[in-house]
C-alpha cells in the first residue's frame, strides 16, 4: 500500500506563539513526536510532505519555516495553502493520487482547524486516514482549553468515516505504517 506522512502547519511561530498567540499544547511532545513518526516513516521508506500556512508569519522569515527543531527529510515536498482545508488551492491532492497514495498518516497543527478538515476531506478524497492522536496540537480557545479540544477531536475523528475511506487514531509509538483499517471495516 502507497503511504506518505502529512504533516500539516508545524511552523516555528505556530508552535511557538508569537505576540498575539501563545505555544501550542505540550509543544516539546508534539516535535518529538513529529520527529519520531519522521524517523518511522524513513525506516518503512514512506515520504514524507509538509504543508506550511502562509498567513502564519505573513508567509516569510524564519517564523513561517517548519520549525527549526523538526527534522524534514532531505526529500521531503513542500506545499503552501492559504486556507485553512490543505487540499484548497494547493497541488496536494494531485501530488497524492500522481503517487498512488492510499493511506495518509496526519500530524501537525492546530486540531480543531487545518488538522479536523485534512482528515475530513481525506476520507472523502478516498484516503484512509491514520491521524497521529499524540501528535497533533492546538492552543486553548474561549469554549475549552486545548487538551480537551485535543481529546475530543481523537474520540470524534476515530472511525470517522465517507462509506469506504475512514480515519483511525493511533499514537506515534504505533506501528503508524502498518495500517489496520481494514480490521474496522
Amino acid at each position: 500500500m502507497n503511504q506518505t506522512l502529512l504533516i500539516i502547519d508545524a511552523q516555528q511561530e505556530l508552535i511557538d506563539g508569537n505576540q498575539e498567540e501563545s505555544p501550542v499544547f505540550n509543544k516539546e511532545q508534539l516535535i518529538r513526536n513529529i520527529n519520531k513518526a519522521i524517523e518511522k516513516a524513513r525506516e518503512s521508506e514512506v515520504p514524507v510532505a509538509f504543508v506550511r500556512d502562509l498567513d502564519v508569519a505573513e508567509g516569510k522569515g524564519g517564523g513561517f519555516q517548519v520549525h527549526n527543531e523538526i527534522n524534514v527529510p532531505a526529500k521531503a515536498k513542500i506545499f503552501d495553502k492559504t486556507a485553512t482545508n490543505s487540499f484548497h488551492g494547493t497541488d496536494l491532492l494531485n501530488h497524492l493520487r500522481s503517487q498512488l497514495i492510499e493511506h495518509v498518516v496526519v500530524m501537525g497543527c492546530k486540531t480543531q482547524h487545518c488538522i479536523d478538515s485534512v482528515v475530513r476531506t481525506a476520507t472523502i478524497s478516498g484516503l484512509d486516514v491514520t491521524l497521529v492522536g499524540d501528535g497533533h496540537s492546538t492552543t486553548d480557545n474561549e469554549v475549552l482549553n486545548a487538551e480537551q479540544i485535543i481529546n475530543h477531536h481523537n474520540s470524534t475523528l476515530h472511525g470517522h468515516y465517507n462509506v469506504e475511506h475512514f480515519s483511525i487514531v493511533r499514537n506515534v509509538e504505533e506501528d503508524l505504517f502498518c495500517p489496520n483499517h481494514d480490521s474496522y471495516r
